[in-house]
């Protein structure tokens, strides 16, 4: 039995800091405390929406390249850099026309995709581009009951290449790994346990197989 109110072990994760890459979708948007309109260098008007749909509704999509095209500013290449280094990037470039400016960027697209034995597969679209791969499955509904836990397939996408890895989530040392925050279009696919035909098919006609043999052997006493 493990100790209570005390720290067993202790885990260093790997720094981790998305950078932009082509097709992400970032939302740039400038503004000031006097509330001064910079919609002129902003990707497009966004004064009747909020903040958040404006993030959803207008962004910059980052091309193949690497550069996103901005009112005033023009292109502007992005690709390969945090978001706070593009915050930086822009806020330099901006102070070249205005005054008080305060630039604001947003990864709006940040997208994995987890299938097999989850409790809701498909596509999550989040905000956070620091997720980690617990929270990922957390996301998904959390892993049936059948999910083998210690052999979970990872398709990482990095540049034109595609790396497979397979973790095991039931080992501490993940923590540490590089595979412990979720990339960009990253695919998780949860294989079942070896022995889940035996135990959603065979175990739920188990009662059944039992009390049909018990119904013969009974009827093959009451003729004896």
């Amino acid at each position: 039995m493990n100790p209570l109110d005390s720290v067993l072990r202790k885990y260093k994760t790997e720094a981790f800091q998305y950078l932009i890459q082509p097709q992400d979708a970032i939302f740039v948007k400038f503004e000031s405390k006097s509330n001064q309109d910079f919609d002129f260098l902003s990707s497009g008007q966004q004064s009747a929406i909020n903040v958040a749909q404006a993030a959803n509704l207008i962004s910059e999509l980052v091309d193949d390249n690497g550069f996103i095209n901005l009112p005033v500013l023009g292109k502007i290449h992005v690709a390969g850099l945090s978001i706070f280094e593009i915050e930086e990037k822009l806020q330099n470039l901006a102070n070249q026309y205005l005054e008080a400016v305060h630039v604001r960027v947003r990864l709006v697209n940040f997208r994995f995709t987890i299938l097999g034995e989850v409790n809701r597969e498909g596509v999550s679209i989040s905000n956070n581009n620091r997720i980690t791969l617990p929270e990922a499955i957390g996301l998904a509904g959390g892993l049936g009951e059948f999910a083998d836990r210690s052999n979970i397939k990872l398709i990482r996408q990095k540049g034109r290449d595609v790396e497979v890895s397979y973790v095991n989530l039931l080992d501490e040392q993940i923590i540490s790994s590089p595979y412990y925050y979720i990339h960009q279009n990253d695919i998780l696919v949860v294989p079942p346990l070896k022995q889940r035909p035996f135990r959603r098919y065979f175990g739920q006609n188990l009662g059944l197989f039992v009390s049909t043999i018990s119904l013969i052997l009974l009827t093959i006493n009451l003729r004896n």
